[in-house]
């Protein structure tokens, strides 16, 4: 029988450790946690210093069992969970379970599914983190008390099947202010005017950047400027620069894929779980924006063999924010040689994102120039504004593409004409505050420090629910 008796979360990730220890380690799932509150009734005692009383969950007991007689048999029984307040939490639950002792027990923890990452983590064991647990059950304790005494006030007050929690409740109230605001809002009601023009070959956009109170104004703009040419009348340049995005942390990759992917914090999250399972991406649950000094190393010379020396720039980013989830590096890939990894288009795309994203973050600031072209019709004393933006040096864009559709403008000079195309006037009423997205709502939550990163996906599917 093998003597070392090695306990992982998920099955997925017992597969890919096994083939790494070799035959002297069996690596078995708890399946996450095996210990609760039970489902029903308060089961803290708040007298006796809130003390929880815990049970196995119903539908783990056969789990328990296995792991009970496989503990029976090893000399050594090693608690790998992950390194934040729940994965603690779970290796002291087996801890307390299966009856382990200091001297038969061994805390590892490890940010990526390799060889060497699991190798070195049997090399430096610890002990379970005592303040971690307790962060974790203060939690645990303090969600029923709000959970048991809060949530029977709202389904009698407001409506059956309604659930109160520390960060949902703070989530649907700021939902709520956003509402209000929208509602309280003075709409202000004015015309804008834009045209369509074109010189060189290339159409652009020009606005009259001023507000028309009245359609009687704007129609005899109109009028004045139809059928006539528009001149330069003045080229104002500005030298600009965008800088490298950060390594992703769990927060910004789930706004990330949101917005470029479509994909909601819930489905982000499993489809990172399975790439962190299957050994392509480090751990996904953290606020570090941190790398490795491997990773460094390894984009130090990715960088420059696939895009120029000219494009590289490490940097070493600190995280604004203190808490447990620091220990980790960013969400980066294990191995940089993978450009494209994943068992479906999902995984592929939600890869591809923190692929590009990492390397992005190691390379150069993109260089712009910001342009505004003015423009004046013979016919009227209105000028006409064109903005945008010409890419000198692209820098990390070349890695992670542009966010958005820029203004490219033709390379006009003073005086030159530019034809008109087309002219309208819009009815505006003002720009309103907008609703919360699901990408929105999780950056004011992690602005306002409510919550955590593993919390954001179930909160933001419990209030729609």
């Amino acid at each position: 029988m093998p003597k070392n008796l090695v306990i992982v979360e998920s099955p997925a990730k017992a597969k890919t450790i096994q083939k790494y220890l070799g035959k002297d380690f069996e690596v078995k799932s708890s399946f996450g946690h095996v210990r609760d509150l039970p489902g029903k009734g308060m089961n803290i005692d708040i007298k006796n210093n809130f003390e929880p009383n815990y049970e196995v969950s119903p539908e783990k007991k056969k789990t328990v069992a296995e792991l009970k007689r496989a503990a029976k048999t090893a000399d050594l029984v090693w608690l790998a969970s992950d390194e934040d307040r729940e994965g603690e939490a779970i290796s002291w639950h087996l801890s307390e379970i299966l009856k382990l002792k200091p001297d038969n027990r061994r805390r590892i923890v490890f940010h990526e599914i390799t060889e060497g990452a699991i190798k070195n983590a049997v090399n430096n064991p610890r002990d379970i983190d005592d303040k971690l647990v307790d962060a974790q059950q203060a939690r645990r304790v303090l969600d029923r008390i709000v959970g048991y005494e809060l949530s029977p006030m709202l389904q009698r007050k407001i409506t059956k099947g309604l659930s109160a929690g520390r960060v949902q409740s703070v989530a649907v109230r700021l939902v709520v202010e956003r509402e209000e605001e929208i509602k309280n809002h003075k709409t202000e009601q004015f015309y804008r005017i834009k045209l369509q023009v074109s010189a060189k070959k290339e159409q652009f956009e020009a606005v009259l950047d001023k507000k028309i109170k009245t359609i009687e104004d704007a129609r005899k703009i109109l009028e004045d400027i139809a059928g006539k040419s528009l001149k330069v009348t003045a080229i104002t340049k500005k030298p600009g620069r965008k800088t490298p995005p950060t390594p992703f942390t769990t927060s910004s990759l789930q706004q990330a894929a949101s917005q470029t992917l479509g994909m909601s914090p819930r489905n982000t999250m499993s489809n990172a779980q399975k790439l962190y399972e299957a050994g392509l991406i480090t751990y996904m649950r953290t606020d570090s924006m941190n790398l490795s000094e491997q990773a460094l190393g390894s984009l130090e010379k990715l960088i420059p063999s696939k895009y120029g020396k000219e494009y590289l720039n490490i940097t070493r980013y600190k995280t604004k924010s203190s808490g447990a989830q620091e220990a980790h590096e960013a969400i980066r890939p294990t191995d940089f040689s993978k450009e494209i990894a994943g068992a479906d288009e999902y995984q592929k795309k939600l890869y591809s994102l923190i692929w590009r994203r990492t390397v992005a973050s190691q390379m150069t600031a993109a260089k712009l120039e910001k342009t505004v072209i003015n423009l004046k019709s013979s016919g009227s004393d209105e000028i006409f504004e064109a903005k945008g933006e010409m890419l000198i040096f692209e820098g990390f864009i070349k890695a992670y593409g542009r966010s958005g559709q820029d203004s490219i403008l033709p390379n006009l000079e003073q005086k030159d004409e530019v034809d008109l195309n087309s002219a309208e006037a819009h009815l505006s009423y003002g720009k309103k505050p907008g609703r919360f997205t699901e990408a929105s709502l999780i950056k004011k939550l992690e602005e306002l420090g409510i919550g955590r990163p593993s919390t954001y996906a179930p909160t933001l599917s419990t209030i729609q629910n």
